[in-house]
């Protein structure tokens, strides 16, 4: 579990990171004003299908049934039920697009909205065929996944970001005078990083032995089963992705600026949420399928477990580091060109919130995800509808006192209640009743609080001796103190017993032994 993701971990931390360095451009090239809000909120809607489907309800949907193909059938019919999906799926996308665009044409047309929502909604006509682009990127994911390879899928991201950097640094400066016209720049890179993301993945497939031939998908039955599962897992496994969106709308109709601040504190707390969460869902996902379809659920119950296990160790105490370091991080990466002090105050306020909130974030596509690979959806839609109320009616109640601190707080707790009742739910399933995770918790508790202590005191320390005027000044402020928590943290933890903490270092010291022997 730990290598697979490891490899999945290496490949979306390269993701991440380019992901980084995009925003990073953006806040420089746009700031935190009212184009940003415009553009970020436009994006939000396709982007929401990316995160949909290529992190989650497509491929929830998509891969048990691949699995369960490939077993009962063997590779033939199982690349002809890809195919059928893949063709169902060239449908569906035209057809929401096509409705997509004309809403918008007559949006523009007959509501004569004002200029903040025209521009959104201009960028918006741009940018969403870029979901037909991804949601066929998502589905040759989920078969690379569920044949085993992880790595290049993983890094199927990193182009659309490498693609929007070049957008603004080259394309920007050249489609207009002023930041209302060259933000379309960035709209024409959605398009273009979507066709690159899906063609990327084609060879590694075509070595595995598909290729594509149009298949009616009308009455194949791995469409329909398909089908059945994706409508809930949509709810199910993406609660946060919609909630963002939801809220985002309603900021965007107060005050563009919302939006702009907290998509950036965002941006930051789901570099730890990608790399480990969302790499650690998508090897669980095709593993317990295949447990479920064996039905050796005792193993099902174990690597759930260990998952849940690591996921609350590394996230932990990636929580309390973005909690502690929300300020010195968003100074680090953002303050520069037209993102000023003033906005890395409001950015880092909504990081501040949404930070506690990570390993339940996590936690949900995980959770949601052990329920898809049992053939249960229903569960997820039910559990996640519930809180996508409750996080709507939070919103609105926090946006007005906190601003971008309230949307990220309505974001925490709701994701919270949701990891909860998903967890409460999966242990009274029929085949898990009473299940529990090895988890030393008293020792897990004591390295976390040690952990968070040194990362405060070191962190107030190097302010008054070097404070933050120079950009050395700054990468210190934030990767001295986190180094020295997670030394702490970790040492703590090995010498407490915690299980995950022994997992690593044993993993990490077979792998040295490993290196020697063959240098040897």
């Amino acid at each position: 579990m730990l290598q697979s993701t490891g490899a999945m971990g290496a490949a979306t931390l390269v993701s991440r990171v380019l992901g980084m360095v995009r925003e990073m451009v953006y806040a420089r090239f746009m700031g935190d004003g009212p184009v940003a809000g415009a553009f970020m909120l436009a994006f939000a809607v396709p982007n929401l299908f990316r995160r949909l489907l290529g992190e989650g309800a497509l491929s929830a949907a998509f891969i048990p049934v691949f699995k369960e193909t490939e077993k009962s059938a063997g590779d033939e019919p199982m690349w002809r039920a890809a195919n059928a999906v893949i063709s169902g799926l060239m449908v569906a996308a035209a057809a929401v697009t096509g409705v997509v665009l004309l809403g918008v044409a007559w949006a523009l047309a007959a509501a004569s909205p004002p200029p903040q929502t025209r521009l959104m909604l201009e960028l918006l006509g741009w940018m969403f065929p870029y979901m037909g682009l991804i949601c066929g990127a998502a589905v040759l994911m989920g078969m690379l996944n569920a044949r085993g390879h992880f790595f290049v899928p993983a890094l199927g991201a990193a182009i659309l970001n490498v693609v929007m950097i070049t957008a603004v640094l080259v394309l920007a400066p050249r489609w207009g005078a002023t930041l209302e016209t060259q933000v379309f720049a960035l709209a024409a890179g959605v398009l273009l990083a979507g066709v690159a993301q899906l063609l990327f993945q084609v060879p590694s497939l075509r070595r595995e032995g598909h290729r594509f031939q149009w298949v009616s998908p009308w009455s194949h039955p791995a469409v329909a089963e398909v089908v059945r599962r994706f409508a809930p897992a949509v709810v199910g496994v993406a609660a946060f992705q919609l909630n963002v969106l939801i809220t985002q709308g309603v900021a965007f109709a107060v005050d563009p600026q919302i939006v702009a601040s907290f998509n950036y504190a965002v941006r930051l707390m789901e570099l730890p949420q990608g790399v480990f969460g969302v790499s650690l869902a998508t090897f669980l996902l095709p593993t317990l399928a295949g447990l479920a379809a064996d039905k050796r659920m005792g193993e099902f119950q174990k690597t759930l477990g260990q998952g849940i296990s690591h996921l609350i160790f590394v996230n932990g105490l990636m929580s309390v580091l973005l909690l502690l370091l929300a300020e010195p991080m968003v100074r680090l990466l953002f303050e520069r060109g037209r993102f000023d002090a003033e906005a890395t105050g409001r950015a880092a306020g909504a990081l501040v919130w949404l930070a506690p909130g990570l390993v339940a974030f996590s936690m949900v596509n995980i959770l949601a995800r052990a329920f898809y690979a049992l053939g249960d959806t229903r569960t997820p839609m039910k559990l996640s509808l519930l809180c996508l109320g409750l996080n709507l009616v939070l919103a609105l109640a926090l946006m007005g006192p906190l601003r971008q601190g309230g949307l990220a707080l309505a974001n925490t707790v709701t994701a919270v209640l949701n990891a909860a009742l998903l967890w409460s739910a999966l242990r009274r399933h029929p085949s898990l009743q009473g299940m529990a995770v090895d988890f030393k918790l008293p020792g897990w508790s004591a390295a976390l609080a040690l952990a968070a202590l040194t990362c405060w005191m070191s962190s107030r320390a190097w302010e008054t001796a070097f404070g933050h005027a120079t950009l050395p000044a700054r990468a210190g402020a934030v990767f001295a103190p986190m180094a020295l928590a997670m030394g702490v943290y970790g040492a703590v933890a090995w010498a407490a017993g915690v299980p995950s903490a022994q997992e690593w270092v044993e993993m990490a010291t077979r792998r040295l032994r490993r290196r020697n022997h063959d240098a040897s």
